[in-house]
């Protein structure tokens, strides 16, 4: 189990995988999740910290899947977690300028991108979610655009798209 290689194509991919594994906590937990399946309740008992936060990061950069659990009889099912990872594969070529944009969105406090995220965040829910449209608006790269997207919790990209994160088509 877990010996499978990730592919990153695509350079924002790079936002989540660095911010899951510059926190210890969250190393923590995928350094857990690389033994066996286990549950929030088993993961937060072995790393002795609050997981939930770090289980959202893990799965949101890939690394992370999930699965229910059958219960004992009379119980409820629980999600457990298990990495789906124990190998990076880089393949992506980009400029110096986009690699510090995604390194220094990948670094800053939430407070420092909370800007961009809300003015993203408004052009979608009101129906603009095109890459080159939110370029306009933004007056950041597409790159910018993805990075702060991917760093998001409420936003997800969806090929040359943003969306809110859960939508579906």
């Amino acid at each position: 189990m877990g010996k499978r290689t990730r592919i990153v194509n695509e350079p924002s991919d790079l936002v989540p995988l660095l911010r899951a594994f510059g926190s210890d906590s969250h190393k923590k937990v995928f350094d857990s999740l690389q033994k066996d399946w286990k549950t929030e309740f088993e993961i937060e008992a072995e790393v002795g910290i609050k997981v939930q936060e770090s289980l959202e990061l893990l799965k949101k950069s890939g690394l992370v899947e999930s699965k229910w659990r059958m219960p004992e009889a009379g119980k409820k099912p629980e999600k457990e977690f298990h990495s789906s990872y124990s190998r990076v594969h880089l393949n992506f070529q980009c400029s110096v300028e986009d690699i510090s944009d995604l390194i220094m969105i990948t670094f800053k406090s939430d407070s420092e991108i909370k800007n961009y995220v809300d003015m993203i965040e408004k052009e979608v829910v009101e129906g603009n979610q095109s890459m080159n449209g939110l370029q306009r608006v933004v007056d950041k790269s597409i790159m910018f655009i993805r990075g702060v997207a991917r760093r998001s919790s409420i936003l997800a990209v969806k090929g040359q798209r943003i969306e809110l994160a859960g939508e579906t088509e």
